[in-house]
């Protein structure tokens, strides 16, 4: 009896992810070596938009990519995933090749991997910058409890951030950023572990968020006035849990970075930050120290 042939992955239909999808893309994280995170997925899928292709041997998701909108001026690509055994056979271009229609022309941002950077060179998209991802327990240094102590010996205030914080950590925001990113710092309390706020004669300098993945604990987003005041965050946020921290700091900021070393985060991992249809990413590079996910840009 004749059988058809089995159908080409790269013809296989694309569709959207859902919270229903939770668990299948927890279950791709862990195929692909990555902590399942189904924390994180909560907040992608209901603040971003999901795509995904369904396994053919019907054990779960064969491929996911994510994108989360922060207007017409910028959308952020991540999360971009194939399982295991179905890898290097075309899914994942067609995936991308997918999103890249599905956003109509609207500028790019993702970080890649060194194993995902050709892909996105290929697809036009160009390096404008690097991240270093730093893992590890904070060691009692120089800047420590609240208000923190930087190294420069200037305090700076940090505290708990309230309801009546929101609109001047997006105020703060939209300038590191460049883009309005109201949905998604709205969901950060009930995302976060902690979500810490920095001030100076009552002005908001900086905010940042504690959240859980795997055995860690991630800063992000870290946006901040300049070094001293990313210090301060980070060493209250860390003060707060017994887990090892993990951050991604862009690359431009290597006194932060240095400092961390010192206090004993080492070096895990490096990603190319990377862009599509516009020549630079928008807003004050200087403030913007780390990312609230590799996702979300």
């Amino acid at each position: 009896m004749h059988r058809p042939s089995p159908r080409p992955l790269v013809d296989l239909p694309i569709r959207r992810l859902n919270r229903g999808d939770l668990v299948t893309c927890a279950d791709l994280c862990e195929d692909r070596g990555w902590p399942r995170d189904e924390h994180r997925w909560g907040l992608l899928l209901s603040a971003g938009t999901g795509y995904g292709i369904d396994a053919p041997d019907g054990r779960g998701l064969a491929a996911t990519c994510l994108t989360m909108s922060y207007g017409p001026g910028l959308t952020a690509v991540g999360m971009l995933l194939v399982a295991g055994r179905y890898a290097r056979q075309g899914i994942a271009r067609r995936l991308m090749r997918h999103v890249m229609e599905a956003e109509e022309g609207a500028p790019l941002a993702l970080y890649a991997t060194e194993q995902g950077q050709p892909l996105y060179e290929d697809l036009g998209f160009s390096a404008v910058g690097r991240a270093e991802r730093v893992g590890g327990r904070l060691a009692a240094g120089n800047c420590g409890g609240s208000p923190s102590v930087a190294s420069s010996g200037s305090s700076v205030a940090t505290r708990p951030a309230a309801a009546d914080d929101l609109q001047a950590m997006v105020r703060l925001d939209l300038t590191a950023f460049g883009a309005d990113r109201t949905h998604l710092l709205a969901r950060l309390p009930a995302f976060s572990d902690r979500l810490q706020v920095a001030e100076e004669h009552g002005e908001l300098v900086g905010y940042a968020a504690l959240w859980p993945s795997g055995s860690t604990a991630v800063v992000g987003p870290l946006i901040a006035r300049d070094t001293d005041v990313a210090q301060a965050l980070i060493t209250d946020l860390a003060a707060t849990t017994d887990r090892p921290l993990r951050l991604d700091v862009e690359d431009r900021h290597k006194e932060l970075l240095g400092r961390l070393a010192e206090r004993g985060l080492e070096s895990v991992s490096r990603t190319t930050v990377m862009i599509y249809g516009i020549p630079d990413l928008p807003g004050d590079a200087l403030r913007r120290f780390a990312p609230l996910t590799l996702a979300t840009g």
